[in-house]
């Protein structure tokens, strides 16, 4: 699924200085709300995917990274320094995309792109032209005449120029068409490749699991787990739908070893079964079946059921 960065970046996470780091990290809104004793890290080169519903707590922690907001509680470091004390230092490393991306108005993609690049320290034009090309952004007309699309793309460059070490995207592809949606996710991989860090908050599973190595699972503002996007895979069941001549014992399978779900419909077996696949092909060697598939479940399917499992 992302192999290319595994491949590079095949390091234990605890072993490398991190990059980003949280520790017992408490925030709590006075209208509810909030995360609850969030301790992550992550390393250089690595991009994160940090999942969960809109309201569970994904845009509190890039807020708390950036410093827009301070936590009741807890250490938050960047590159080793501290959030608070160190903010505008921190600052001039990261490149950012908020999920809710207000630009000006009356001004065109080529003054905020310009405006930004002078914020940044003078990012050249010629080091920003490469992007606008590549997402095929119209930079001179006003941003109020463009659509949702093109204002992300406004966005997208302005958080990718200049090559920041750390980039924080939350849900960076809100808006785009599904071939712009690849342009971003190749970008993501290109900085990952050149030992940048990533931070991607998404509620599109797919979209993680095409880029990230490890995700973190968040709900009601805790992180209930921190899983390689490989072992989440292997820890799902796999999906097994099978056809037979006429309609099976509903029991048929019921002895069988990782058997977590199982339903018949008519001369229709669906069935999720873990771990080793040889006992379900033992048991169909005796059968007349007409049709057998068995896949791979998606990440969305992953990630239901390990919601479930935390739930057990």
């Amino acid at each position: 699924m992302n192999a290319q960065i595994l491949d590079r970046n095949d390091q234990d996470p605890m072993t490398t200085a991190p990059v980003i780091e949280l520790d017992h990290v408490f925030k709590r809104y006075r209208s509810g709300g909030g995360v609850r004793d969030i301790s992550l890290s992550i390393v250089k080169g690595e991009v994160f995917g940090f999942l969960g519903p809109n309201g569970a707590g994904k845009t509190t922690i890039i807020r708390l990274l950036l410093d827009l907001i301070r936590p009741n509680s807890g250490v938050i470091r960047l590159f080793g320094l501290d959030s608070r004390a160190d903010s505008v230092a921190i600052r001039r490393r990261i490149g950012y995309i908020p999920g809710d991306l207000g630009l000006y108005e009356r001004l065109t993609p080529r003054e905020i792109l310009s405006h930004f690049a002078y914020l940044r320290g003078g990012i050249p034009w010629s080091a920003i032209t490469p992007l606008i090309d590549e997402l095929s952004l119209e930079i001179d007309k006003p941003v109020r005449t463009l659509s949702k699309g093109n204002r992300q793309k406004v966005g997208l460059v302005a958080a990718f120029m200049g090559d920041p070490e750390l980039l924080l995207l939350d849900e960076p592809t809100s808006g785009l068409d599904p071939l712009v949606q690849q342009q971003i996710h190749e970008q993501v991989r290109r900085a990952a490749l050149e030992g940048r860090t990533v931070f991607l908050s998404s509620h599109i599973l797919s979209e993680v699991g095409e880029m990230a190595e490890r995700v973190g699972l968040i709900r009601d503002g805790q992180l209930i787990a921190v899983e390689r996007v490989v072992d989440l895979a292997q820890r799902s069941a796999h999906l097994i739908d099978i056809s037979f001549a006429s309609p099976p014992d509903p029991n048929f399978f019921s002895s069988l070893p990782g058997l977590r779900k199982s339903n018949v419909i008519g001369n229709q077996f669906h069935a999720e079964v873990t771990g080793d696949l040889n006992p379900v092909i033992a048991l169909l060697s005796n059968v007349q079946i007409t049709d057998l598939s068995i896949r791979e479940p998606g990440l969305e399917e992953m990630f239901l059921t390990f919601y479930e499992q935390s739930h057990e």
